[in-house]
């Protein structure tokens, strides 16, 4: 009997022709607990499936301009960090035109000076990878930044103590300012950017 009160129920919910009698459903229904809560649920139920469903934002325009501005912002990060490749290679390419004759010198002290022109030479070359892969250039950052500031205190102790001409010194600013380079490039704001955009030429 259940069985049957309850297809008439869920009939009458629907508004659709119903087997059983009115008067039966009801007789039934007031005396069945289970019933009862069967078409308490099935109310509650028809209830929810008709109600007006809520308004739902148009937020098509604030995520065209979100993706818009996105795109603005990468293709401004993409052009700064295609300035600091220049800039390093720039400087790695000053730096090896300026070490390579003093491999070649003769004289006093020849020697000392050919070592470090090598030392010259092989921080170039690291500079000059590190701009053709942008992505390395975080493992230099420390070589670069330990030199840049050994340079700089030496230099001002050497014009303090008057064992060194300050405009010669001046030189080695290029030092500081390649670390400074090398930092930007190996920044992990530039370094996301790197992969990101390796990834989407794979």
């Amino acid at each position: 009997m259940c069985e049957h009160v309850r297809a008439a129920l869920s009939a009458r919910l629907d508004g659709e022709a119903v087997p059983v009698s009115t008067a039966e459903i009801d007789a039934h229904t007031a005396t069945c607990t289970g019933c009862q809560a069967w078409s308490a649920s099935a109310e509650r139920l028809d209830r929810l499936v008709k109600a007006d469903p809520a308004p739902v934002p148009d937020l098509t325009a604030g995520v065209l301009a979100a993706v818009a501005a996105d795109r603005g912002r990468s293709s401004a990060s993409a052009e700064r960090r295609q300035v600091l490749r220049i800039m390093v290679g720039v400087l790695a390419a000053a730096q090896l035109v300026s070490a390579v004759p003093a491999l070649f010198g003769n004289g006093l002290g020849a020697h000392a000076t050919r070592e470090m022109a090598c030392f010259d030479v092989a921080l170039a070359v690291g500079f000059a990878l590190a701009a053709l892969r942008p992505e390395r250039a975080r493992a230099l950052v420390p070589v670069a930044l330990v030199l840049a500031l050994c340079l700089a205190v030496t230099s001002a102790v050497d014009v303090a103590g008057g064992r060194a001409a300050a405009l010669h010194e001046i030189g080695h600013l290029a030092a500081v300012i390649q670390a400074a380079a090398l930092w930007a490039l190996g920044s992990p704001r530039n370094a996301s950017l790197t992969t990101a955009t390796a990834a989407g030429r794979g």
